[in-house]
């Protein structure tokens, strides 16, 4: 460090308005020896039967790249996504391996990739007139192709939308906004009967694709470009590939529905715009449940919920310790007390955005787990009781089997999808900008 970075940060650390500023503020806290007492259910690990579990993970990389060497502000993404399909018979044998290679595993071949190119910013796609239309289509064209166009991820977002699972589908989606108009202009009804065979729907402005649910169009910035949808387009993504995959073996075998277990990775939510995809995925969830049996978690393994999640597990004197073979379920008062600085009383976690709640995991070999099962209804949270969160037993015996180093505190399907689909590494950016340019320069 020299000398005028030194001095910049002694201005900064001597200034009376930052050190009032810092002193205001809340953090997260470890939690006192009396934590678990406002309504969340500290309980232990009760041993299932699993008998042969089928487990589908998904999840999901991309990249950004500059296209132009001269016109570094031309960006386009890249997107992989992997499906993976395991057994618990694959995976006991390797469960205590440190590491685990593509040999290792037989199952590997299951694995499927996925694959979605956007343009991000100062690009313009085939015939498009804006980035906004070029990004609308792009979407579009990735769901009416991906996984297969004899069952694409179109389908199965019409089955989720319109509540095709029922005998009485709903008859129309309302949209919030006009994506041919400005960014908050013009709710839609998107109604089913008038829906194409190709998934559009006719509009004066302009036609309306079924992916404009997402609402993505709104965020979209004709001159700052759109890398800030990346994100939210990713969990989006790697969430209906696992409902696509839900749908499939619901409509052709309903009865074996139980024997899959379905892993996200990330918790089970929304971000940003597609945040209201959550009220469709808790409807349909309620329903499989209900209905069937639907083995479905979310898996995090990195952010607050997880840095808390490892400290109450390290047993230390005054504080709360979460023992060996037990979970936590979370209040939304614990939350908002030791995990996210909040009023519990004025705000309530994921209200707008989860369809599950949340539950700390420790494992009997000592194992640290935050995992999200799907709940009936946004208020759970508030007093949650274990009926709520179903199959939470089965969820989390076949997650202890699943031990993997590849990544601290996490499982060997979600290890391998990220590292067979992984494009964020140096060699892999290098690759896509290359053969980006490349195409570029026939034009």
């Amino acid at each position: 460090m020299n000398f005028k970075s030194r001095a910049n940060h002694s201005q900064i650390i001597n200034d009376d308005y930052i050190r009032a500023f810092l002193s205001g503020c809340r953090f997260p806290k470890k939690p006192g020896p009396d934590a678990v007492s406002g309504g969340e259910i500290l309980q232990a690990i009760e041993k299932v039967d699993l008998g042969l579990k089928h487990l589908l993970t998904v999840d999901g990389s991309y990249t950004v790249v500059d296209v132009e060497k001269d016109f570094p502000s031309s960006q386009i993404a890249f997107f992989q996504f992997g499906a993976i399909l395991f057994t618990t018979d694959d995976l006991v044998s390797i469960s205590d391996l440190p590491f685990i290679s593509p040999d290792d595993m037989k199952a590997l071949q299951n694995l499927q990739r996925i694959k979605l190119a956007l343009p991000v910013k100062n690009v313009v796609s085939n015939k498009s007139s804006s980035l906004n239309e070029s990004i609308r289509k792009s979407i579009y064209d990735f769901f009416m192709r991906e996984p297969s166009k004899e069952s694409s991820l179109m389908e199965t977002l019409s089955w989720l939308i319109f509540a095709r699972y029922l005998n009485e589908p709903d008859d129309s989606y309302e949209l919030g906004t006009n994506p041919n108009l400005g960014a908050a202009e013009g709710k839609v009804v998107l109604k089913r009967c008038e829906m194409r065979a190709d998934y559009t729907f006719p509009n004066e402005f302009g036609d309306i694709y079924l992916t404009d649910v997402f609402r993505l169009h709104e965020v979209i910035d004709e001159e700052f470009g759109a890398v800030g949808i990346l994100g939210y387009l990713s969990r989006l993504v790697e969430q209906l590939i696992l409902f696509h995959y839900v749908r499939i073996i619901y409509q052709s075998r309903p009865s074996v529905l139980g024997d899959f277990v379905f892993i996200s990775n990330g918790p089970l939510s929304f971000s940003g715009q597609t945040a209201n995809m959550h009220k469709v995925a808790r409807r349909c969830a309620n329903h499989l449940l209900d209905k069937r049996d639907l083995n479905l978690v979310g898996i995090e393994k990195n952010g607050p919920f997880v840095e808390h999640a490892l400290s109450i597990c390290k047993n230390e004197s005054g504080a709360f310790y979460l023992s060996r073979n037990s979970f936590l379920i979370l209040s939304n008062h614990y939350i908002y007390s030791y995990i996210t600085p909040g009023d519990s009383n004025r705000m309530h976690y994921g209200a707008t955005s989860y369809y599950g709640g949340k539950v700390i995991v420790h494992t009997e070999d000592g194992q640290v787990f935050v995992i999200t099962i799907p709940v009936s209804h946004a208020d759970v949270i508030k007093k949650p009781k274990v009926v709520e969160f179903r199959n939470l037993d089965l969820i989390i015996n076949v997650i202890r089997l699943l031990k993997c180093d590849m990544y601290k505190d996490s499982i060997v399907p979600v290890a391998m999808a990220s590292k067979l689909i992984s494009l964020t590494n140096h060699p892999s950016v290098s690759i896509l900008g290359n053969f980006a340019k490349d195409l570029s320069r026939k034009q």
